[in-house]
């Protein structure tokens, strides 16, 4: 399923500057029952049972389009006791889920034009920042901006005031080192972006610090890194979709750990076209249908718009035909939308997909032998 999704998102990334962005969630689903049943340890202490899932996005570099899963990695803590983390190769570690999707990106995107993966700190080595974190306070700022930071819970709507530093820098193999053919020494540029204190704002003040393999001559492409970074929160946005605001996988009751994870596995590749649909729908992205669905459901929604709008014009398909906006509104209205209030989320697209994709299989049916 993972691959034929990932075939689709290459196609769409062919002649493209990409952004991957890639995270690992963990799926809570239960105690003690869990583990009879074989599901192993995720979160602190060991005591809740679940899977884990590693996925990544394609995403374009220039307008933040959705295109697709680059990989989906579902595993289960269930080896019982592993040995030392400095004594097992990198090959045999959790971690190497980082690695292993900057290489399949490379491998299945190689149509792009350009590929940068991005991440959180957890893929990163703990003992390179402390070393490099005096190093980075003492550099000249080299602008200043502002941007607006959208409200979050607890957190209201601000313009915030930003400081940017960014310098080359050398960063030496960690000792005793798991891969002795590893260089010596990498080079890196190293920014820095942090938020300048505010009369207004007593919260916990922006502050990243970003390493990247991209040369980085001017502020202006410094600044560039920091815009691709804050896409990440998509990979965020992903794992809700999964979870709470769209599937509920979290509450599936699947006693069986290999059959829990080929359904987390479908949920994620369906979970893709749920944002897609979700971000699509007031026709701001100009995405084409072709983002999200093959070419023969084409004819399907535009008949299934035909039936579905009503007589009023705030019940009519206000989007061009061949666009992903279109599917979006007809897909909305499947799973219950009236058009008339608020916006349709994920849960709605998720029960609207699934209506859609009843609706095609019907028909596909010979009747012929009923």
């Amino acid at each position: 399923m993972a691959n034929h999704a990932v075939s689709r998102t290459a196609m769409r990334a062919t002649g493209r500057e990409i952004i991957v962005v890639q995270d690992t969630s963990e799926l809570f689903l239960g105690g003690r029952r869990a583990k009879a049943n074989g599901y192993g340890p995720v979160g602190k202490g060991g005591g809740t049972r679940g899977l884990l899932l590693h996925a990544a996005l394609a995403l374009d570099a220039g307008n933040g389009a959705i295109l697709g899963l680059v990989d989906a990695q579902v595993w289960n803590r269930d080896k019982g006791k592993v040995t030392p983390r400095r004594s097992r190769a990198p090959a045999d570690k959790e971690s190497q889920r980082w690695l292993s999707v900057a290489a399949k990106a490379g491998a299945a995107l190689s149509g792009a034009r350009s590929i940068t993966v991005i991440s959180d700190r957890e893929s990163d080595i703990y003992e390179h920042f402390t070393q490099l974190a005096v190093f980075v306070d003492d550099l000249p700022e080299a602008v200043r901006f502002s941007v607006k930071i959208p409200a979050a819970p607890g957190r209201k709507e601000r313009t915030a005031e930003l400081a940017l530093r960014f310098s080359p820098v050398t960063l030496c193999r960690p000792h005793p080192s798991p891969a002795p053919d590893l260089p010596d020494r990498i080079r890196l540029t190293v920014v820095d972006v942090r938020e300048l204190p505010s009369n207004e704002y007593d919260g916990e003040p922006i502050h990243w610090r970003l390493l990247t393999t991209h040369v980085l001559r001017s502020p202006k492409r410094a600044r560039w890194i920091v815009d691709l970074y804050r896409k990440r929160w998509i990979i965020e946005e992903f794992f809700r979709t999964l979870k709470s605001a769209g599937f509920d996988i979290e509450e599936a009751d699947i006693g069986e750990p290999e059959v829990m994870m080929k359904f987390v596995a479908a949920a994620a590749v369906a979970a893709v076209t749920i944002m897609q649909l979700v971000r699509a729908r007031d026709g701001t992205t100009e995405e084409e249908l072709v983002e999200a669905f093959e070419p023969d459901d084409r004819p399907v929604l535009e008949a299934l718009s035909s039936q579905l709008e009503g007589a009023t014009e705030k019940q009519k398909n206000p989007h061009p035909k061949g666009t992903l906006a279109f599917a979006a509104w007809v897909v909305a209205r499947l799973g219950g939308w009236t058009a008339y209030y608020g916006k349709p989320g994920p849960k709605v697209m998720r029960i609207g997909l699934d209506a859609f994709r009843r609706i095609k299989y019907g028909t596909t049916l010979r009747l012929q032998n009923v």
